[in-house]
């Protein structure tokens, strides 16, 4: 089993497995470069191909020891335009183009659009965005059978190209058949963590969560619809985790808008004290070239500032032809920007305070105590995740060691900033658990002899929802000897 130091960084790094990186010996150099997550697009790849990047996952973990969160992305439903004749057709700027429910293929003035529910949706003056926002129409026309609209911006429009409707709540679920075939594979493979794609109400989290089942996956909302960015704090309420996926929510709004929604959406998360990712073109130009821009740079760099959980890299190292590198260079801003002497206070923002729980008065005592007394790192013992997330939540000053029985809990929770997840054998008793956070936090490496480390644990110990209980304990040195865990 290979040695594997925990990492010197607070922010995760989740990194899409494509057709570039899907060889077990790329996605172990994308892990030693920083990668401490995996995303599978279900999009693209067939289910074979996930369940061998699944298994080189699950490889990597017994390699290194260290548990690691898969997360697996549905595509959600498309709305796509029919066929034209000649495969494409080029609309002029500012000329009149239909869509109508004729299958016949279109041509530079109409097109069928096989999607019924829009045309009783739409009304003069809404928006039609067409591949991914290159061109955009506006309605001057809406009748049951046919949607007239002008070009603002005209351009190429080929078969089947995507079509984005931003100005309504369009009635149809964020499940296809696809996604609940997806999500069923997923689930049976022990995927960590579900990405639901086309969020715009909180009920659409039911039907995903159902299938899941109890004890399963966890479930990322993605914000990429203006629908949800307006229901956001029921979206929040209904999920695990938020995605900010920028790609496709800045299709539908003007680009302007999306820095201070990213905002807006990583503090209301953080305040609900779950986790956020932050997510698409971050280091776009990295698909194509070995170094970013400084832009993108910076774009990282604020991320890291606003305290999200995890960035993510998508074709960067999904489709590129610089995937290992896109990683280090992720992990070097991220660890920039962590070693500035402002980051404590920056990344704590936010006025989080805490719910009047016994449970979040203690985390939220670990966070002052870590910035009170000389500690190496707070060892939280959880069984469902929930003290977990709620001491990461405070953005303590030093790391979090999670210990859990729960392989599935380990992976879940190491999503989430500042920890470092272990899973191993249950405690029975007080002393056992002092030993035991003693001697994983040596063998971690978060101290040596005479080094301190706070302990965040529940009595009686084995029940959900106990935590009571916080100790500081010095190390020693000799809680390795004859110890089997």
């Amino acid at each position: 089993m290979a040695k594997f130091d925990p990492r010197n960084r607070k922010v995760k790094i989740l990194a899409t497995i494509g057709p570039t990186s899907c060889d077990p010996d790329v996605m172990r150099r994308l892990f030693r470069a920083g990668a401490d997550a995996f995303r599978f697009n279900m999009s693209h790849g067939d289910h074979e191909f996930h369940a061998r990047n699944f298994a080189t996952v699950r490889a990597l973990e017994k390699q290194f020891n260290r548990p690691i969160a898969i997360l697996c992305d549905l595509q959600g439903p498309k709305l796509r335009v029919g066929t034209f004749a000649d495969g494409q057709a080029i609309i002029g700027h500012g000329a009149r183009f239909a869509f109508d429910r004729d299958p016949t293929p279109g041509d530079a003035t109409r097109v069928f659009l096989p999607h019924p529910e829009l045309f009783n949706l739409l009304d003069k003056g809404q928006r039609l965005l067409i591949n991914d926002g290159k061109i955009r129409l506006r309605v001057v026309d809406a009748r049951p059978e046919q949607i007239l609209c002008q070009a603002e911006v005209g351009g190429v429009i080929s078969d089947r190209k995507g079509v984005n409707v931003p100005d309504v709540e369009v009635p149809i679920p964020a499940l296809t058949e696809k996604d609940r075939r997806d999500l069923a594979f997923a689930v049976e493979q022990g995927a960590d963590w579900i990405g639901l794609s086309f969020v715009q109400r909180p009920e659409d989290l039911i039907e995903a969560r159902e299938l899941i089942g109890t004890g399963g996956a966890s479930l990322c909302a993605k914000i990429e619809k203006p629908q949800a960015v307006r229901r956001l704090a029921e979206i929040i309420a209904a999920s695990d985790g938020i995605m900010v996926a920028r790609g496709d929510l800045g299709v539908e709004l003007n680009p302007e808008e999306v820095p201070p929604l990213q905002k807006k959406i990583v503090k209301a998360t953080r305040l609900a004290g779950k986790p956020v990712i932050v997510a698409t073109q971050m280091l776009e130009s990295m698909i194509e070239s070995p170094a970013p821009t400084r832009a993108e740079v910076s774009d990282v760099a604020n991320a890291v500032y606003d305290g999200v959980d995890a960035v993510m890299l998508s074709a960067e190292t999904a489709a590129g032809a610089w995937p290992e590198e896109a990683v280090l260079m992720m992990n070097a801003i991220a660890g920039q920007v962590e070693r500035d002497e402002e980051y404590k206070q920056r990344v704590r923002w936010l006025d989080a305070r805490p719910d009047p729980t016994v449970a979040d008065a203690l985390s939220h005592a670990c966070m002052t105590i870590a910035d009170t007394v000389d500690l190496n790192a707070i060892v939280v013992f959880t069984w469902s995740g929930s003290s977990a997330r709620r001491v990461s939540r405070e953005r303590p000053a030093v790391p979090v060691m999670v210990l859990t029985p729960s392989m599935e809990v380990a992976r879940r929770v190491s999503l989430l900033w500042g920890t470092h997840a272990v899973a191993t054998k249950d405690i029975g008793s007080f002393e056992e658990m002092i030993g035991k956070g003693k001697r994983m936090a040596l063998r971690h490496g978060f101290g040596k002899a005479g080094a301190r480390v706070l302990v965040m644990a529940g009595v009686p110990f084995g029940q959900p929802g106990a935590t009571n209980l916080l100790h500081i304990v010095t190390l020693d040195g000799t809680e390795l000897e004859n110890s089997d865990g």
